[in-house]
């Protein structure tokens, strides 16, 4: 872990090299032109620094305001832990360019959430036949947000699928047709994180106030996190309740299903399940190249079909793994001089076909996610139903998937006896056919696995 002095310096890296460079209108709003002295940099500071960055500038600038890094060839930054790196890779930059792709834009307009990513809309969004769905559910929540039928709306899929995505989308559309409406998006931890503070300083009211009376429509990301805490948890459902009384939309994301939020009591899980829920599952082969084809028009990236094929074959986790090689393809030929071709590419990501086969650690890492339970917990003797389905089934798929020893597996599991992880997997055999929460739980993760190995 850094240390506090450690983490200044490494902040102190990145930043102190920023340059101011302009500001002008731009379309009733300021544009800030910042420079940066090339485009590691510049990935580097809008991936990591842009919260901090458009903090400071709010503290001083209350109106509308957007930022543009823009890369300029003036300093070359130090790292700590390699002090001439960047400065060999300056050295194949020919001439300072923009890259508009990377601008972030934030809007402060009374309803509008700063968080809320106005590049983010239907328009931007590749529709795949594993988000046919969830895409139309939120398209016709923003047509007409309310709606009984649609109303909580849950986006459910694994990590790194888009669900944010759509919940922004709907976000920014609701507010085009309807903009008298008041929008929030927020993150269920930050919701927590001032439930707490409002309980801590005995402010009450002041937040109920905010959540239940102060907006029309509620976006609400990774709502999954919310079984940690019973009053952040029940002061959630209270809102949820109003929301939906009063005929106000709310639009949830969730990497898991209502029934498998740890702590979630049955009447707070019937109130999620009461409206609609849409998944969103890893996208085929062909929808991978449509997002990554649509991806490098965006990004102004000239890639060859050839490259175009490689990549979207070899990143089978999620979209965030293809949009970050794609960008890491990017930022490479930038640094280089060099054209990305399938060559490139295929030098650059080559670990990421290593990484397409699982380990038992994977999987287990998998299971402990999608039960919400955390590894050591599987490695442990507990007997507690909550944790004994989750080992079972990950001896299960661990077996089907990498056909180890059941001696093997035990040791995985703690030091398990082979008897024990024989009964566990016969279990789960039969439980296969006659349990439909456990056939369920089976085929969501090995989907998840086969998209990783395509096995």
């Amino acid at each position: 872990m850094k240390s506090r002095n450690e983490n200044n310096k490494l902040l102190a890296t990145w930043l102190d090299p920023i340059e101011y460079l302009n500001s002008a209108e731009n379309e009733g709003r300021i544009r800030f032109t910042l420079g940066v002295p090339n485009a590691l940099h510049q990935y580097w500071v809008v991936q990591n620094l842009q919260d901090k960055i458009y903090s400071e500038i709010s503290e001083t600038y209350r109106q509308p305001f957007e930022v543009e890094f823009v890369v300029t060839g003036h300093k070359t930054p130090v790292s700590p832990e390699n002090p001439h790196a960047l400065h060999e890779a300056m050295s194949h930059q020919e001439t300072p360019q923009r890259s508009p792709v990377l601008n972030i834009q934030k809007d402060n307009r009374p309803g509008y959430p700063e968080s809320l990513k106005a590049e983010w809309t239907f328009n931007t969004f590749v529709v795949g036949k594993n988000s046919e769905f969830a895409h139309a559910a939120c398209y016709n929540v923003a047509r007409n947000p309310g709606a009984d039928d649609y109303n909580p709306l849950l986006i459910y899929g694994p990590v790194g699928m888009g669900k944010s995505h759509l919940l922004h989308a709907a976000g920014n559309a609701i507010r085009e047709q309807f903009p008298h409406l008041r929008i929030l998006y927020i993150s269920a931890e930050r919701f927590m994180n001032e439930c707490i503070t409002a309980i801590r300083h005995q402010k009450m009211d002041q937040f109920q106030q905010k959540y239940r009376e102060s907006y029309d429509v509620l976006l609400v990301d990774d709502i999954q996190l919310l079984g940690k805490g019973e009053s952040t948890r029940e002061e959630f459902f209270h809102t949820l309740n109003t929301f939906i009384d009063r005929r106000k939309q709310i639009i949830l994301a969730s990497d898991r299903m209502p029934k498998d939020i740890m702590n979630m009591e049955d009447r707070n899980r019937t109130r999620l399940e009461r409206g609609l829920i849409a998944d969103i599952t890893m996208p085929d082969l062909e929808t991978r190249i449509a997002i990554l084809r649509y991806k490098a028009e965006q990004f102004q990236i000239r890639l060859p079909e050839e490259a175009v094929h490689y990549i979207a074959r070899i990143s089978k986790r999620s979209i965030r793994e293809l949009e970050g090689n794609l960008k890491k393809a990017k930022m490479f030929s930038e640094l280089q001089g060099l054209q990305i071709d399938y060559d490139l590419v295929k030098k650059l990501l080559a670990n990421h076909e290593t990484h397409s086969t699982i380990s038992v650690e994977d999987i287990q890492k998998l299971v402990a996610d999608h039960f919400n339970v955390k590894i050591s917990d599987l490695k442990s003797s507990t007997r507690a139903k909550p944790i004994v389905v989750p080992r079972q089934i990950c001896m299960y798929l661990i077996k089907k998937f990498l056909d180890k020893s059941y001696t093997d597996i035990g040791k995985a599991f703690g030091g398990k006896d082979h008897t024990t992880v024989m009964n566990a997997i016969s279990r789960v055999k039969i439980l296969q056919s006659t349990d439909q929460d456990m056939f369920k739980h089976i085929e969501e993760l090995e989907t998840y696995i086969h998209n990783i190995t395509g096995v």
